[in-house]
């Protein structure tokens, strides 16, 4: 066994074992120069090089410990010094090559590899043309040992250079790219297919529907006005009851007790906090993000923000690395694949989250700057069952248009009524696309998002709650712009209902085993909430056309046209339909404070073209789901005007 070999042996078959001349990342402390005199001269000698003094080294030291990070994380997420010249210098000081880019081409990429994702240390590079050689990146902790065993074995310095650990990442992304997005995309389907909607109709629901279809046509023929009138009695007292359940969270009132336990971690050590962003063709809008990033009240070494873009956007990639938006963010390139959604990208860049904990926003959103520390408030204090916090989110242009003040009624009753309701009640959550704030270890056991889902965030919170997780709602709100031209809402919208349908029959597959995980209870407030919203949207046009028949007929031959029967079906059908609109707007005005309630003036009345909008995105939404199920309609976005938005 050569030199070589028995040097990369260990490291390729362990975790995070570096060999014999490497720290050991828990054993050793970072630390250590400050108390030892005999460590002090190699690392006093080598940030000499560097040009830090006293003062900045004990500034940066001082800081480490207090957020529970190390020097180097301190020094690069301060700006002091970049990564290449730190480095460099680190290498010069070893009397090692620097090699500020890999070429992920020539990186062996093993079962293992993806930890260097997680603790970029080393990797090992084989080029056809010469000999293996191992690319490490060192730190000060280690410096002592690392040049005592080049002193020791001076030959090991020919398989050694030094690198960056943003040059690591890149080509331990690069290396492993295919293997990645094969199991991004199958991981779910092949472990749990059930849970997948990649198939959209199991066999036995397609041959449900059709019997059903059959049913209902042979009796329209055999019993037209029959069988009208059970199918229109059934689907009002449906539309109702699902009307009726929203009145539950009229009576509620937000719960912002816990915002108490943010000042108690002011002073804590603090995990690493993942978030992610999925971007695409977002380069009008990326220096607002990073603007919105950077504002949150998290020690930037303890923040590991990736920003997930596809691999052949160039145009987001550019304006982001334009922006040189500082050594806590990373760019990740998803490799093109289909299905091309958000889940499918999040999931990709899941490999790399090193936090404890994950938050996921969209490029428009501006989160409060407290938002992590609640977060992370409420996960501390809470049991290992509680998975994700959903924090409100607030539409910031309401008074823009009629169609952003009715988004903005749509979503002050969701974020601020119904889903605090349904927390309270222990009940499963249909997550919001955004702010979801996530463990980690749980996200990665139940399999993270579904990348054939285009609504990946309701069926995530129902598949947490059937695996036994919970999901609760924090205070802290964050900020976004509601699309204000039609087509974009309308575009954005059906894509929603494409994607609960989607979790409606992934939920549907096998409707006793789901209910007996959940609970009768959960699984009933499921088809109330995600069931009565796709069937008010789809029957509420009827219902209007019915009411519109009923009325002209009444106008030319009287009431003796109508039985008693039809003349009580009618007055349900409008009763369903004004109390409709009337629980629209009470659930969103009172969770508004009086600036957003002016915001809104008198555009709520609009709100019926809003319900016959929704309607419109339902019907298109199940045309999309026969014919482009993964198709995931992209919502552009601009930046948010200075001039016209609501501030923290």
């Amino acid at each position: 066994m050569s030199r070589f070999d028995e040097y990369t042996q260990e490291s390729q078959n362990a975790m995070l074992v570096q060999g014999e001349i490497v720290f050991d990342p828990i054993e050793d402390d970072p630390f250590s120069f400050l108390d030892s005199a005999s460590a002090e001269s190699d690392e006093a000698a080598f940030l000499k090089t560097l040009g830090l003094g006293k003062p900045y080294i004990e500034a940066f030291t001082e800081r480490a410990l207090r957020n529970g990070s190390t020097f180097e994380a301190e020094l690069l997420a301060d700006g002091t010094v970049t990564e290449d010249a730190y480095f460099g210098a680190f290498a010069r000081f070893l009397r090692l090559p620097f090699v500020s880019e890999l070429d992920g081409d020539i990186v062996v990429d093993t079962a293992s590899l993806d930890v260097q994702l997680l603790e970029t240390r080393m990797v090992r590079l084989s080029p056809k043309d010469a000999k293996p050689y191992i690319a490490i990146v060192p730190d000060v902790g280690s410096i002592e040992r690392l040049k005592h065993a080049l002193e020791a074995t001076p030959g090991i310095a020919a398989d050694l250079v030094v690198t960056t650990p943003s040059a690591l990442l890149a080509a331990v992304w690069q290396a492993g790219a295919q293997r990645r997005t094969r199991q991004t995309v199958n991981a779910l389907f092949d472990a749990t297919p059930l849970y997948s909607a990649r198939i959209t109709l199991h066999g036995k629901q397609g041959f449900l529907l059709g019997v059903g279809a059959t049913i209902i046509i042979g009796s329209m023929l055999l019993s037209p006005s029959l069988t009208f009138y059970l199918l229109h009695i059934i689907t009002a007292a449906l539309y109702m009851a699902a009307i009726l359940f929203r009145l539950v969270p009229l009576r509620s009132k937000p719960d912002r007790r816990t915002l108490a336990l943010v000042d108690q971690s002011a002073d804590e050590q603090l995990p690493v906090y993942t978030i992610l962003i999925a971007l695409y063709r977002e380069d009008a809008i990326v220096e607002q993000l990073v603007t919105a990033l950077n504002r949150l009240d998290w020690p930037k070494s303890r923040l590991d923000i990736k920003l997930v873009c596809e691999a052949d956007d160039a145009s987001t990639i550019a304006a982001i690395e334009r922006l040189r938006p500082g050594a806590h963010f990373e760019i990740v390139h998803v490799p093109p694949s289909l299905p091309r959604t958000k889940p499918k990208a999040l999931t990709y860049a899941l490999y790399g989250a090193r936090g404890e904990f994950i938050a996921v926003y969209d490029a428009e959103d501006r989160p409060h700057p407290k938002q992590l520390r609640e977060a992370y408030a409420r996960f501390r204090n809470g049991c290992d069952k509680l998975a994700c916090l959903q924090a409100p989110l607030i539409i910031s242009n309401a008074d823009v248009s009629w169609i952003t003040s009715s988004f903005s009624l749509e979503y002050s009753a969701l974020f601020r009524r119904m889903l605090p309701m349904l927390a309270r009640m222990q009940m499963p959550l249909p997550l919001g696309g955004t702010s979801n704030h996530f463990r980690t270890s749980v996200l990665r056991h139940v399999g993270a998002w579904d990348p054939y889902n285009v609504t990946e965030d309701a069926d995530l919170g129902m598949r947490l709650y059937r695996l036994g997780y919970y999901s609760d709602v924090i205070s802290y709100q964050t900020l976004e712009d509601a699309p204000n031209d039609i087509f974009v809402w309308l575009a954005q919208r059906s894509r929603w209902f494409k994607g609960w349908l989607q979790s409606w029959l992934v939920m549907m597959r096998s409707p006793v085993n789901v209910a007996t995980e959940m609970g009768w209870k959960a699984y009933l407030v499921f088809h109330l909430l995600i069931g009565g919203m796709l069937l008010s949207s789809l029957t509420h046009p009827l219902f209007i056309i019915y009411l519109m028949v009923v009325g002209r007929t009444l106008w030319v031959e009287g009431l003796d046209a109508f039985s008693a029967a039809q003349l009580a079906l009618v007055g349900i059908d409008t009763l369903n339909i004004i109390a409709s609109y009337a629980i629209f707007l009470l659930m969103g005005t009172r969770a508004m404070i009086d600036h957003e309630r002016g915001m809104i003036g008198k555009r709520w009345l609009a709100t019926p073209l809003y319900w016959l909008m929704l309607s419109a995105a339902a019907w298109r939404a199940v045309y999309e789901l026969r014919y482009k199920p993964f198709v995931w309609n992209k919502t552009p976005h601009k930046p948010v005007s200075k001039t016209n938005s609501v501030k923290f």
